[in-house]
């Protein structure tokens, strides 16, 4: 199923919009430049282009196809022979809209369409440079993301020595018999055990 363009419809219906584009390119490929509202000329670019690009192949078959949109046969060979040879070497961008303000009365924004002039020798020399300029960067970052990438180093397998945990100095345990030795386990001396360390010195 076609899909409608987005936006909202010039005219009644599709058949109506449709001449109403067509009237429109007659007269922008006619006079060269038109004055129309900013929305009608921005439906009317790609139409009009369109058009510039089928009339620079210059067959049979696109001339017929161009007459399916513009009926006047005067202004379809003007625009094969005197309007398509001027874009030979242009890829597109045959149109410009300016805008001129609102109109009076209803304030409509207006706009001036017009078909632009033919690049120069040196025009085409520097956008031929600018898209080399713009090739060879891309080139560039393609081969930089192709490229592999370094892998990190690998820890080395020698184990760390790790430090152990000191350890406290165990308290030693408390003897059964007091009289072994002179002092308490706490580190002080005791009543029963300094007695008797007593009575043996003073027997000996």
């Amino acid at each position: 199923m076609p899909r409608p363009t987005k936006g909202a419809r010039f005219g009644g219906s599709a058949a109506h919009e449709k001449l109403l584009l067509a009237n429109l390119a007659k007269s922008l490929f006619e006079h060269g430049r038109i004055t129309t509202t900013e929305a009608k000329a921005r439906r009317l670019r790609p139409v009009a282009e369109r058009l510039v690009t089928k009339a620079k192949k210059g067959d049979i078959h696109n001339r017929r196809l161009v007459l399916q949109t513009i009926t006047d046969k005067s202004v379809v060979h003007t625009l094969f022979t005197e309007i398509a040879p001027r874009y030979e070497n242009r890829p597109g961008g045959y149109t410009r809209i300016t805008k001129i303000g609102n109109r009076r009365g209803d304030n409509a924004p207006m706009a001036v369409i017009e078909l632009v002039e033919a690049l120069t020798v040196a025009q085409q020399a520097t956008g031929e440079a600018e898209a080399a300029t713009k090739r060879a960067v891309k080139e560039d970052a393609l081969k930089k993301e192709e490229a592999p990438r370094p892998s990190p180093p690998r820890p080395s397998r020698t184990p760390s020595r790790s430090r152990r945990p000191t350890r406290s100095p165990r308290t030693p345990e408390r003897s059964e018999d007091h009289g072994t030795g002179p002092h308490h386990p706490s580190g002080r001396c005791g009543p029963v055990s300094l007695t008797r360390w007593m009575r043996r010195c003073a027997g000996e």
